[in-house]
């Protein structure tokens, strides 16, 4: 997750800390960032042709900051630095800030190896192009091959990768 959401963008632990910081500096209870980057891909095959082609890739970081029984949301599509702040100064008109603009206690991240259910394959980029049109072809054939009174087939091989982290304001951070 941190190759995929922080790296590309050059932030850091530190960066999410001082996000944080700037949050935590009013009268806020709770916080979390959520960051996500998704990538779909989706092929159909028709009377025996590739009849379209779709690719998709969307990726943000949202901020929930929860004041008393107030809870403020805000996002960005851009997952660098200063949309990043952008979006945590956002969530500000919920609370009042501290006396003399004192800072909230921000901890440092925690790291903790979760359980890991599955393997981070990307079925996406898993096989190439080719590889995927032969697999609808070989779909088709099948279908026609089972009966000869099928007269169409019709084929969607889809796929879909997303990676998530989700750091919270106590340093505890997950990802997927």
């Amino acid at each position: 997750a941190q190759a995929t959401l922080l790296d590309p963008y050059n932030l850091t632990h530190a960066h999410i800390e001082s996000v944080f910081g700037e949050i935590l500096a009013h009268d806020a209870d709770y916080a979390d960032l959520y960051f996500q980057y998704s990538r779909s891909e989706g092929w159909s095959l028709e009377e025996g042709r590739v009849k379209s082609g779709s690719f998709n890739i969307d990726q943000g970081v949202g901020v929930r900051v929860v004041s008393g029984e107030k809870t403020a949301f805000a996002y960005s599509d851009d997952i660098g630095a200063e949309s990043l702040l952008a979006a945590a100064k956002a969530t500000r008109s919920i609370a009042r800030a501290h006396a003399a603009g004192s800072a909230g206690n921000v901890a440092k991240t925690v790291h903790k190896d979760g359980r890991s259910l599955y393997v981070p394959t990307d079925p996406v980029s898993s096989f190439s192009d080719g590889d995927k049109v032969r697999i609808l072809e070989r779909l088709e054939g099948f279908c026609r091959a089972i009966d000869p009174r099928v007269k169409e087939v019709m084929g969607r091989l889809s796929g879909e990768y997303e990676v998530i982290l989700v750091a919270r304001h106590d340093g505890t951070t997950a990802a997927d």
